[in-house]
């Protein structure tokens, strides 16, 4: 069964072959891989235009700059939000720390975060304030027993991750906001680079004060993130960096600074990766929301039932499919080197997965003493290419004598 959901030939890279077999790519946790309108936006740009945004009268720079714009509108449509209510950044990376930084936070302040959280959910936080962690059960589920537990040390910020990039496990968000909100004014700072590609979320309705995500997790370019909150938290914010486009007027006395949230987007930005990043939302945006679900569910039905027939593989998270994404993160029985399984489903099978420590090492060494290998699928993806990656997995583990087949 195929069962595609959007085109391989709509995506260019996905066309090429590694010695005549077809790439098969299971590493959209990392990146996504970029369709031909994102693409085409992009190429139109530079070919057609090229000019600075909101910087001149002439003609190219107000195409540009409505162009970029209308990106901004695409994505607040997709997370129900206003335009002014976000702000373009370098990355989640770079939007977390927006926000720590721009918070004033002393070191007496308590932030906690989720144990799985990615290093981008930790390490900021870990410089301005003292950082605890929010404990999961053996399997990854945030223990919230645990949670409750902390938010009696009424901490200042409370750092949550919607969707974890080691297992997808989609933590329950919506019960600890309002756990939050019953007993806390801490300022909530939520993680959704994993969870948004895999389907709209209504950010004003969900109640978090800071949302972070990234393009090129959902079919966009690399090098452009998005930090959303409403406008009276952005103008709270105190900004990273400072000079041209963050200004209404300078003299020698001072400056008026511009609203939100153009006052966190200081010189000129990555203009064609907006551009190319409102013709990937618009994409997105186009598809069925019931189907893009379900078609995610199969998938992760698909790698679930994989990994239990395997006896020399270890299922990093639960074993159920229930409130996750296509993502599953395997230990192998063996002490076999998942760096050189990696190396080797590439470069003999075409097939693109992911290995180490998911940038969430604090996690993966409690839950699996060590590197994992990680395999990611997206729309692009197929049941039957999970089939392909199980099956040149049974190929190695018979090559370095595991069993293979319960």
């Amino acid at each position: 069964m195929t069962n595609h959901f959007i085109e391989r030939s709509q995506f260019p890279a996905l066309m090429q072959e590694i010695d005549g077999r077809p790439v098969n790519y299971h590493d959209s946790a990392a990146t996504t891989l970029k369709p031909r309108v994102m693409i085409d936006a992009i190429t139109e740009y530079y070919s057609q235009n090229g000019a600075n945004i909101h910087r001149g009268k002439h003609r190219l720079s107000d195409e540009a700059s409505n162009a970029y714009e209308a990106a901004r509108l695409a994505v607040a449509d997709y997370i129900c939000v206003q335009a002014n209510e976000v702000v373009f950044t370098h990355n989640t990376t770079h939007a977390l720390n927006i926000v720590a930084q721009g918070l004033a936070l002393t070191k007496s302040d308590l932030v906690i975060a989720g144990i799985d959280s990615h290093h981008s959910q930790l390490l900021p936080w870990r410089q301005v304030a003292t950082l605890r962690f929010i404990q999961t059960d053996d399997y990854g589920r945030i223990d919230l027993d645990h949670f409750q537990t902390l938010l009696a040390l009424r901490p200042k910020v409370i750092a949550l991750t919607h969707c974890s990039n080691v297992t997808g496990v989609v933590h329950p968000v919506e019960q600890m906001i309002a756990m939050i909100r019953k007993q806390s004014d801490a300022i909530i700072v939520l993680d959704a680079a994993q969870s948004l590609p895999h389907g709209r979320l209504n950010l004003h309705t969900l109640g978090a004060d800071f949302v972070a995500f990234s393009a090129h997790k959902m079919l966009g370019p690399t090098g452009l993130g998005f930090l959303y909150a409403n406008r009276h938290r952005l103008d709270s914010l105190k900004p990273l960096q400072f000079g041209g486009g963050t200004v209404d007027w300078v003299d020698t006395d001072g400056q008026i600074s511009r609203r939100a949230p153009y006052h966190l987007e200081a010189g000129t930005p990555a203009i064609a990766s907006v551009i190319g990043a409102g013709a990937s939302f618009r994409l997105l945006a186009g598809f069925d929301e019931t189907a893009l679900r379900a078609h995610d569910r199969n998938l992760v039905n698909s790698l679930l039932s994989g990994a239990a027939s395997r006896p020399y593989l270890k299922l990093i998270g639960p074993s159920d499919g229930e409130n996750r994404h296509a993502i599953g993160a395997f230990k192998f029985s063996d002490c076999v080197s998942v760096g050189e399984i990696a190396r080797l489903l590439s470069d003999a099978y075409g097939i693109m997965c992911r290995s180490g420590y998911m940038c969430a090492q604090p996690f993966v060494g409690a839950l699996a003493g060590g590197e994992i290998l990680r395999a990611s699928a997206y729309l692009y993806n197929t049941t039957a290419d999970i089939d392909a990656l199980y099956q040149a997995l049974d190929d190695l583990a018979e090559c370095m004598g595991l069993p293979t087949i319960n």
